[in-house]
């Protein structure tokens, strides 16, 4: 299975030009971390927060800082 993630497709033409491969772009790692990066930071949050406030101990990682 993840050897089709690994090959090379082969190169693909246009009326004799060469179309670029797909690649990964900045801005498309940006949207992936707002995506998915984001909700987990405020679920994490959201529970710390509800930790702190049922125990009365802080156990997220700024209370280390």
């Amino acid at each position: 299975m993840w050897k089709k993630f690994f090959t090379r497709h082969p190169v693909q033409t246009v009326m004799g030009q060469r179309i670029p491969e797909p690649r990964l772009t900045w801005m498309a790692l940006v949207w992936a971390l707002v995506y998915l990066g984001l909700p987990l930071l405020t679920v994490g949050m959201l529970i710390d927060a509800l930790i702190q406030l049922a125990t009365g101990v802080c156990s997220g990682l700024w209370c280390f800082f």
